[in-house]
């Protein structure tokens, strides 16, 4: 599925990932957000940084590895990213999805 955001069209799956992570930006990552119904603060933003690095290091991802990371805590993850934060997290990354994720 397409959708133009801003001026760019971006390909998604039909789980809701970017298929290509290059296009990922800040305002990319906000529309995603907007249509989770979230408003990023800091604190996601910290949460989305940590997941793209994870990423790029070909770390695996997990609500563990989170839990582990020191960036937030799971309560706080969870108050983030209400609707499967793992999932809803890495949506707004741009990153693919975790095989962790069902």
């Amino acid at each position: 599925m397409e959708k133009t955001i801003g001026s760019k069209s971006i390909s998604f799956t039909d789980d809701g990932y970017m298929e290509d992570v290059s296009q990922w930006d800040k305002e990319v990552g906000n529309e995603i957000a907007k249509e989770e119904g979230i408003d990023m603060t800091d604190s996601h933003w910290e949460v989305i940084t940590y997941l793209q690095d994870q990423f790029k290091n070909s770390k695996p991802l997990s609500i563990r590895g989170i839990k582990k990371s020191g960036v937030v805590n799971i309560k706080e993850f969870y108050k983030l990213f209400p609707a499967g934060p793992l999932k809803v997290s890495t949506r707004i990354a741009g990153i693919p999805k975790p095989m962790s994720c069902i």
